[in-house]
């Protein structure tokens, strides 16, 4: 099959026949339909996640029908999804108390198991999830890794009204639209100049839309920071009101400078959304159509890989980029 392959740091993805996936107990084969790439794509490519298995098919918002099942309820033809989690062990202490996200075992799908820039991918059945026969293959990719760690971001921010958002582009343009149908309001923080990301928050019902190093219209009730830059952390700190809480929801952030303890004073909360639960997915899958959620995205061949990749990291792609295979 024709995929899409890494072969070390700073190197760009090079297309190459491979074996085709077989099948394993309790694993499914997927003819990829659609595969969106996302920000931790750019890490993986740069060398910034730990102990990358060379060579490596990334990408980890994969829509697809299933080819091989011996699955009941994942039979021949079903579209599903398959998200950034693909397997935990099951049994350890955070997969038995719900979190099986920080499970020590798990395997990530596009990092260290093979993911779907390619035309098929084996993937735990266990960690798929059915999806919409009829809708857009490509419109429904940025919902699982975009939409959910957004949306497990969230979370995180407990009952707050008033939230900010660094970083403005797929995740948030996803969240932005959960927090319109919750009727909370949002403020849009981009790279100083962007106008262009401060249109698209005001389009999608900013109650502001300004600098990263602007200060918030008021006082906010939490802040979630999806652009990987360290120094947005005491910066959002300082948007949040005593008890508030800043969510960091990448899985790599350049290093956060020292900042005055008193920005963390007044029972502020800093934490972390590291990867997903399935609880996560089935939530948030659910919610998607119906309040329903409108992706934006840009379409590329499997061989333009690297073209898209480029563009995403321009900062040239409004929404989400996403890989159509034939």
């Amino acid at each position: 099959m024709r995929a899409m392959c890494l072969h070390g740091p700073d190197r760009a993805l090079e297309l190459a026949d491979v074996a085709a996936p077989e099948q394993q107990p309790g694993s499914i084969i997927i003819d990829v339909e659609a595969c969106g790439i996302c920000r931790t794509d750019l890490h993986l490519l740069d060398g910034e996640l730990p102990d990358i298995p060379y060579p490596v098919i990334p990408g980890h918002q994969i829509v697809g029908r299933v080819a091989t099942s011996n699955e009941p309820t994942l039979g021949v033809g079903t579209r599903v999804g398959v998200p950034w989690l693909g397997y935990t062990c099951g049994t350890c202490s955070y997969c038995t108390c719900g979190r099986e996200n920080l499970c020590d075992q798990a395997g990530f799908t596009g990092y260290t198991r093979p993911g779907g820039f390619a035309q098929q991918v084996r993937a735990d059945a266990r960690y798929c999830f059915a999806l919409d026969p009829e809708s857009s293959a490509a419109a429904l990719a940025p919902l699982l890794c975009a939409g959910l760690i957004g949306y497990r971001a969230l979370t995180m921010c407990g009952d707050a009204e008033r939230i900010g958002i660094y970083g403005f582009g797929a995740a948030a343009h996803l969240l932005a639209q959960v927090l319109c149908h919750q009727r909370r309001s949002f403020y849009a923080f981009t790279r100083p100049g962007d106008t262009a990301a401060q249109q698209a928050a005001t389009d999608l019902g900013a109650s502001w839309a300004g600098a990263s190093t602007a200060a918030a219209p008021r006082p906010l009730d939490a802040a979630i920071i999806f652009a990987p830059a360290g120094e947005l952390v005491p910066l959002a700190l300082a948007a949040v009101r005593k008890g508030g809480t800043v969510v960091c929801g990448g899985i790599h952030m350049s290093p956060i400078p020292s900042f005055s303890y008193a920005l963390l004073w007044g029972e502020r909360r800093l934490v972390s959304v590291a990867n997903l639960t399935r609880a996560d997915a089935t939530e948030f899958l659910a919610l998607a159509p119906r309040i329903p959620i409108r992706t934006r995205v840009e379409t590329f061949r499997l061989d333009d890989a690297n073209l898209a990749i480029e563009r995403l990291r321009s900062g040239d792609v409004v929404g989400s980029a996403v890989l159509e295979l034939e």
